[in-house]
């Protein structure tokens, strides 16, 4: 069976999440290191913003006022609070054999682990296909900055509700996919550290946000079962991650040249304002 290298880098603040994603990207590209899964968490509790994002939809003072860190990633989509989650990242050749050159169908196969590891805890998670009209209304957004606010191509759902909020990138011919796996969710905090028109749209929003998004112990409390730790939501996901790749993950470290490159790219991209603040 062929091997890819598994690493689980612990809780790092925002800019080195991003930095070592990017590291690793690069580091691939180059032919340094093999395919990669990494498992992180985030030390703050961080509110990441997508590529694309404006950062004026982001109340800095409140994320200051709630001891929030912040980010802006170099994947697409909208505001995710990193809190109590897994964060995986997964990181291959553009070219490896069975990954997709479309991006909806590379988030179809990247995302088979995903989908099973959320079967294995006992959740009745599916993919979304919005090719009607109806799927499309049943998981349209009212346009908050949300990241989980409405489902993709391919992104997962349980009964209805989005449970993994995932984004891709494509650089130096290497997919770097990432997103957070919710344990449960603060959509309060979440809510206060957005900016929105008046009082009255961010309840709004809001409101459409709790019927479109959902965290696994809310969905597991909810069929009288036992809420699962982070440990158990790892091994859960390791294996069927593995599994839906059809690979051996075999845990390793970062190589010297990952963590010199991620620090380089804290100090002059990740950890600055020009990038975080650019739009």
């Amino acid at each position: 069976m062929t091997t890819w290298r598994f690493i689980h880098t612990g809780d790092r603040s925002p800019a080195e999440n991003m930095a070592l994603d990017e590291a690793i990207l690069t580091a691939h590209s180059e032919g340094i290191v093999p395919p990669t899964v990494r498992f992180y968490g985030w030390n703050p509790a961080t509110l990441s913003i997508g590529y694309f994002q404006k950062a004026s939809e982001v109340d800095q003072e409140a994320v200051a006022n709630e001891g929030i860190g912040f980010v802006r990633r170099p994947t697409g989509g909208r505001a995710v609070l990193h809190d109590k989650e897994l964060t995986y990242s997964i990181i291959v050749a553009e070219d490896y054999p069975g990954i997709p050159r479309n991006v909806t169908e590379a988030y179809r196969v990247l995302s088979e682990g995903l989908l099973q590891g959320f079967r294995a805890l006992g959740l009745g998670a599916e993919m979304v296909q919005l090719a009607s009209d109806e799927e499309k209304e049943k998981y349209a957004s009212a346009g908050s900055a949300a990241c989980f606010d409405s489902p993709s191509w391919y992104e997962l759902v349980v009964e209805g509700r989005k449970v993994a909020g995932s984004a891709q990138v494509r650089q130096k011919n290497v997919v770097l996919q990432h997103g957070s796996i919710l344990l449960d969710m603060d959509t309060d905090q979440l809510f206060r550290m957005l900016r929105f028109s008046n009082e009255k749209v961010a309840d709004r929003m809001k409101t459409s946000f709790l019927k479109k998004a959902v965290a696994i112990n809310e969905l597991l409390r909810a069929q009288g079962k036992e809420a699962v730790t982070l440990k158990q939501v790892e091994e859960a996901f390791r294996r069927e991650i593995a599994m839906g790749l059809g690979v051996e993950l075999v845990e390793e470290t970062l190589t010297p040249y990952e963590i010199e490159l991620s620090e380089q790219l804290v100090r002059e991209k990740y950890g600055t304002d020009e990038w975080n603040l650019r739009r």
